[in-house]
């Protein structure tokens, strides 16, 4: 099935009560909460993993988003836990397992055949595989720009820049790149120097929270350049935006993964979720609709070749080291500096 065939399966309700983000439509005896970034990606997500799983046990999906890491921890300290799946992004998911935050995998009900052993761990389960790339208007810009140096260039490329609000791999990476750093010598960060260039830029940020934001960012021109994930600007170009463009080069890997929350309510249905989400032909049909990558290599064989040139592994040649096991470590640190400085 391709995009349009998901977001029509979503229309017809077959995999969701209640389209409207975070309010039901009707309520439902059985119905799973599942957290995620909204747009175009939560409805290919709905279609491709949440009719099988309502078809199977019953449960209705409940959409809220975007994912918001503060809301969740609050919800769990509190232990009112009103999200049963939640889509993060990896670093994060890394994070809040170290502080006990999250439940654990029961592996007799999800499968790990297939599954790419850095996102499938004790405590989350990957869901899809995007890369942050320079993404631009066409019809907003006096120029095409070919590297992330070029979101930097005010003179050249005058205009607002789109970046993503919370803290993680992208924004300090790109930064360094901009600002002439080899690929293979990225790790450790230059945390200083990153902050340093994207004070160059400040003032002219525009912070989107939320796929949905960025894609309306991107198509209004209020900012015609800046990072966004691959999968939303690729949704943008299917939908017959011929100005919306991707630039892969030195794009940077930003995998999401799947978590329970400690405390979640529907915890033996949310595994069962997983358990449809992970599998061959959940991530062949997701990825199929967004362009995001499979977390499951069982899965790319199922792939149709017209959408695989718009995956991140089609353009391995061109991709920076993700440095997983840098963020894990250094996270919580990087997050405090973040937000200090972007409210500064």
């Amino acid at each position: 099935m391709d995009r349009r065939e998901f977001l029509k399966l979503s229309a017809a309700g077959l995999a969701v009560a209640g389209m409207g983000l975070g309010r039901p439509a009707f309520a439902q005896a059985k119905a799973l909460s599942f957290c995620s970034w909204g747009g175009s990606t939560q409805d290919a997500q709905n279609a491709a993993w949440g009719v099988p799983f309502t078809k199977d046990t019953g449960y209705s999906i409940l959409n809220d988003g975007p994912t918001d890491y503060g809301k969740l921890k609050a919800m769990i300290d509190s232990g009112n836990v009103s999200w049963d799946v939640v889509d993060m992004e990896a670093q994060t998911a890394y994070q809040f397992a170290k502080m006990g935050l999250l439940e654990s995998i029961d592996y007799s009900v999800v499968s790990r055949d297939g599954l790419d052993p850095v996102l499938n761990t004790d405590f989350g389960v990957g869901s899809f595989k995007s890369s942050w790339v320079l993404g631009y208007n066409t019809d907003f810009l006096p120029a095409e720009p070919t590297s992330w140096a070029d979101l930097f260039d005010l003179k050249k490329f005058p205009g607002k820049r789109a970046l993503f609000k919370w803290s993680g791999m992208g924004a300090l990476q790109m930064a360094l790149l901009a600002d002439g750093v080899a690929p293979d010598a990225l790790y450790p960060l230059d945390v200083d120097r990153a902050f340093a260039k994207l004070d160059t830029i400040k003032n002219e940020i525009v912070w989107w929270d939320s796929g949905a934001r960025s894609q309306q960012l991107l198509a209004s021109g209020e900012t015609p350049i800046g990072m966004f994930w691959n999968g939303r600007i690729s949704a943008m170009q299917q939908e017959g935006m011929t100005s919306a463009k991707i630039v892969w080069k030195q794009h940077i890997p930003g995998p999401d993964m799947l978590v329970i929350p400690k405390g979640a309510k529907n915890k033996d249905a949310a595994m069962k979720f997983l358990a449809v989400a992970v599998s061959a032909q959940g991530q062949a049909d997701f990825c199929n609709a967004t362009s995001y990558a499979p977390v499951n290599d069982k899965a790319i064989p199922l792939i149709k070749p017209e959408m695989a040139e718009a995956m991140p592994y089609s353009h391995r040649s061109e991709e920076v080291a993700a440095g997983l096991d840098f963020w894990a470590e250094n996270v919580t640190a990087i997050d405090g500096r973040w937000f200090s400085w972007q409210t500064a």
